[in-house]
C-alpha cells in the first residue's frame, strides 16, 4: 500500500546525501545506524525509521554500505534524471549563483539565464547565456524548462511566477524574499529566505535556549 511521506523526511535525504558523499570520499564503507546518528545530531532510530519509508537499505549487524545507500539516496532524489533550469534575474545574486552554485550536482542542468540590462544580455557567465527577458516566453515555447530560479526584483516576482507557470514550469525556485501565494496549478514553489537562517542561528547565538538547532550539521 502506497503512503504519502513527509516533507520533514524529504528534507532529511539531501543531508544524508552530503554525508554519506564524505563518508565515501574519506574511503568508509559502511556505517551503523547509530554512528551514523552520532555524526549528524539524529537519533538512531530516526534514521531507521527514514531509511524504512523507502524500503530500508541496512542489514541487522552489518550497518549501511556506505557507497551503496549514497547510489540509493541519490536516485530517490531523482540524481539519474537531469532536471532543466532557468535564471530569472541575473543580478547580484543570480550571477553568484550561476558562478558558485553546482547545478549539476544536483541533477540540473543550467540551460539560460534572463535579464533587462542592455550590459549583460547577449553576453554568456560559466557558459549560460544571458538573454533578455523580452524572450521568456518564445524560449519557453522552444524549449523545456523544468526549474525557474527566481532571483528578479521582488515587484515581478507574482507576475513572473503565473508566466512561468502557464509555460509549463514545473517548479519555482524562489529567492526573491517574496512569498509565492497565488495559485499556480500543480507547479511546485520553494520559498527561500536567507534571513531565516541568519535570524534562527541569532537566536540561539543570543542565549534564548541551550537546545541546539535541530538537525544541524556542517557537511
Amino acid at each position: 500500500m502506497k503512503y504519502r511521506i513527509s516533507a520533514n523526511v524529504i528534507r532529511r535525504l539531501p543531508r544524508y546525501l552530503r554525508r554519506f558523499t564524505l563518508l565515501d570520499r574519506q574511503n568508509v564503507e559502511k556505517i551503523s545506524s547509530s554512528a551514523l546518528g552520532e555524526q549528524m545530531g539524529l537519533k538512531a532510530s530516526q534514521i531507521r525509521q527514514d531509511f524504512n519509508c523507502f524500503g530500508g537499505f541496512g542489514q541487522q549487524g552489518y550497518g549501511y554500505n556506505v557507497k551503496q545507500l549514497r547510489d540509493d539516496v541519490g536516485g530517490i532524489l531523482g540524481l539519474d534524471r537531469t532536471l532543466t533550469a532557468v535564471v530569472i534575474g541575473a543580478g547580484n545574486l543570480g550571477r553568484a549563483l550561476i558562478s558558485n552554485f553546482d547545478f549539476a550536482s544536483c541533477g540540473v542542468k543550467l540551460i539560460a539565464a534572463f535579464d533587462t540590462s542592455r550590459a549583460i544580455v547577449g553576453t554568456s557567465l560559466h557558459g549560460t547565456p544571458i538573454l533578455d527577458a523580452a524572450e521568456l516566453e518564445s524560449f519557453l515555447e522552444e524549449n523545456r524548462v523544468d526549474v525557474a530560479v527566481l532571483t528578479m526584483p521582488r515587484s515581478a516576482t507574482a507576475g513572473t511566477a503565473r508566466l512561468l507557470a502557464g509555460r509549463g514550469v514545473r517548479g519555482l525556485w524562489n529567492f526573491t524574499g517574496v512569498d509565492i501565494d497565488a495559485d499556480l496549478g500543480d507547479v511546485l514553489v520553494e520559498d527561500v529566505h536567507l534571513s531565516d537562517s541568519l535570524l534562527t542561528l541569532g537566536y540561539y547565538l543570543r542565549g534564548k535556549t541551550e537546545q541546539q538547532p535541530d538537525g544541524a550539521d556542517n557537511v
